[in-house]
């Protein structure tokens, strides 16, 4: 591995997606004299944003409150949101809404041309923005357009961070392999922001793409960041069966059903948290993902959903809602039925099953993106500001990104204008040692008996079925065992690429160390948190405890066993715990 190379800038954003490009926007438009990094390791237009499809909530008309929003997002949340974050971000979402329109996104629009809104699954009002349904597309496009304009901001692309700087307690910087040369380069920093999405791959069957390895989470959590609230994974409930691409809350917001293997509407027979005992049959497809996605698996057990050589499905019907309708508000999903599953939606059924999506934890930061080690922001999935608490209310994450992006990019350049260089002769020490680390244990390593593929899939298999959509203490230890016994198994990994150049095999199996590392902390999480709440739901502590767990978890790193979990209050302001209720 050639030598390394250092470059120094004031701001270092650490991840090209949405809540990146928004994090370095504003971090330019704040502090216009400091220089900008944004290191990636995939072009931004391929970041996972770009994936989003039905859209982000912000109140716009007036039939919608700010209230309305926050209480929604913490009743959805199970009362484990921060109030104070939350009052925030329903407060900024509509100025960032209309800041990305001016910018040129091309929100959908009413006739009257006024923005276009619909619903999503428990809010009760309609005030998710759309552009029809490559939302995500649309967003990525615009911020990264924008961000051109800001001679500041230079992109590193398709690098990959391995490791973060730190100087007397403070983040100065990250290591990183250029991915078309194989060289190892410092990106030196006064402020780290952190926003490399989420980590769906630690699961086998996810909406995510195969880069959302929990990059960011785990470099913080090795740096000794908590990372915050982890047991919480949201299943969504409409992913087509093997490849888990995501079908859109946005089906059953224009009104698409979903049919058990007798064409029967299911979920009226489920609490979906509604007020009235059987929801009106319009709105229950708009129940919570988690509760959605524990109803399919009680209509599993029941013999009512159809066997495939996939897995279980049921079935989602949005044929009645006709060709117009679908080319207009769900071309998108009428594209991906037509390519994967070689299926008209039109004129046939979709099957569909939960799927990993999204997970409300990550790296524990405050209400501006600040993690606890100086110097050091994070944003967006990576990040947990506590917004979503203990289930994500749908089109709630795209508006985080925004919101908290600009939050993070703004404290990060405040405190870099205000804060000392680091020490160079410390810093490079570290990046000289990352170099030997890389280069001897993965590259200049002879013999290894373990493959990559095999210690993948043996953790995934152990998350699914010890931290899947129901667990239980049982579950719970044996996964931990299988985890602990393929991190004992991972340094003995054999790499059959030595090359420098693009070298996938050295990325791979990088993402999985960090993957092993996240792993650890959701399980670990989950086993400490004795009650079900919100996604994380335990078949033997059934109720909700809010005397013991009104709080969140926080999982700290321990190079020598599993993490230390401890708790920390969640702040309530005006919305007192109750019982979790949707309007129909």
């Amino acid at each position: 591995m050639p030598e390394y190379r250092t470059h120094e800038h004031d701001v270092l954003v650490i991840g090209g997606g949405g809540a990146g490009l928004r994090a370095a926007i504003a971090a330019a438009e704040t502090a216009p004299a400091l220089s900008v990094a944004v290191v990636s390791k995939v072009y931004p237009m391929r970041s996972h944003t770009v994936a989003a499809e039905g859209g982000a909530a912000a109140v716009i008309k007036p039939s919608d409150s700010l209230d309305d929003h926050a209480y929604d997002t913490i009743s959805g949340g199970d009362w484990l949101c921060d109030q104070d974050a939350v009052e925030a971000f329903v407060r900024e979402a509509p100025q960032e809404m209309l800041r990305l329109e001016y910018w040129g996104c091309p929100w959908s629009r009413e006739p009257d041309g006024s923005v276009a809104v619909r619903s999503f699954g428990g809010m009760k009002t309609e005030r998710t923005w759309f552009a029809a349904d490559k939302t995500g597309f649309h967003m990525l496009h615009t911020l990264f357009q924008t961000s051109l304009k800001y001679q500041t901001i230079t992109r590193y692309d398709e690098w990959f961070v391995t490791a973060l700087l730190v100087d007397d307690g403070r983040c100065v910087g990250a290591v990183a392999i250029e991915l078309a040369t194989g060289q190892v380069q410092a990106v030196l920093a006064r402020a780290v922001i952190l926003t490399t999405g989420g980590c769906g791959k630690v699961f086998p069957f996810t909406t995510n793409a195969s880069i959302k390895t929990g990059d960011g989470m785990a470099l913080a959590y090795r740096a000794g960041v908590p990372l915050k609230d982890m047991e919480f994974v949201q299943y969504h409930p409409t992913g087509l069966p093997f490849t888990g691409i995501l079908i859109t809350e946005a089906t059953r917001s224009e009104g698409g059903w979903l049919l058990n293997k007798d064409g029967y509407r299911y979920l009226q027979d489920y609490d979906l948290g509604t007020p009235e005992p059987h929801p009106v049959l319009r709105s229950m497809e708009l129940g919570p993902r988690d509760r959605l996605s524990q109803a399919f698996v009680k209509e599993a057990a029941l013999g009512r959903t159809i066997a495939t050589k996939h897995g279980d499905v049921v079935h989602l019907d949005i044929r009645h809602l006709g060709a117009k309708v679908i080319e207009t508000k769900l071309p998108f999903v009428r594209e991906l039925c037509l390519k994967y599953e070689h299926l008209d939606p039109v004129k046939e059924l979709i099957p569909v099953r939960p799927v990993v999506h999204y997970l409300m934890g990550g790296v524990h930061t405050d209400i501006r993106g600040a993690t606890p080690m100086e110097g050091l922001f994070a944003a967006g999935e990576t990040a947990c500001v506590s917004i979503n608490g203990a289930n994500r209310l749908g089109s709630n994450s795209l508006t985080e990104i925004l919101v908290f992006g600009a939050r993070a990019g703004t404290a990060a350049a405040e405190y870099a204008a205000a804060s000392r260089p680091a020490s160079r002769s410390s810093v490079i020490a570290q990046v000289a040692d990352e170099a030997r680390r890389l280069r001897e244990r993965f590259l200049d390593k002879s013999g290894g008996r373990e493959r990559l593929a095999t210690l993948r899939t043996e953790m995934q298999q152990a998350m699914e079925e010890g931290a899947g959509i129901y667990r239980d203490e049982a579950g719970l230890v044996a996964a931990a065992e299988t985890i602990q016994v393929v991190k004992d198994r991972f340094p003995d990994v054999r790499l059959d690429d030595r090359s420098l150049t693009f070298n996938t095999e050295l990325v791979t199996c990088l993402e999985l160390a960090n993957m092993l590392d996240v792993a650890e902390t959701i399980i670990h999480s989950a086993r400490a948190r004795e009650e079900s709440r919100g996604a994380h739901e335990r078949t033997d502590y059934p109720a909700r405890d809010d005397d013991r767990f009104l709080a969140h978890s926080l999982a700290w790193y321990s190079p020598n066993g599993p993490p230390r979990i401890e708790y920390l209050p969640v702040t309530i302001t005006r919305w007192p715990p109750a019982e979790r209720v949707y309007g129909g």
